[in-house]
């Protein structure tokens, strides 16, 4: 399994844990879906940013 697979695996993962918990707790059903979708966001870019890879160092040119 790739990093950002098991990146986003893990988002899920507490994503879900989180909108249980405002569920619990009596918070509207379309006030987690809107924090539910901005999340989505949230992690998708953050996975992004750190599963991406990083350019390898250009060599100074000879002379």
């Amino acid at each position: 399994m790739s990093a950002f697979m098991l990146y986003v695996l893990g988002f899920f993962v507490l994503l879900g844990g989180l909108g249980y918990g405002a569920f619990l707790l009596h918070v509207p059903q379309t006030w987690i879906i809107v924090g539910v979708l901005v999340l989505i966001g949230i992690g998708i870019m953050s996975a992004v940013s750190h599963t991406k890879q990083r350019d390898p160092p250009s060599s100074a040119p000879e002379a």
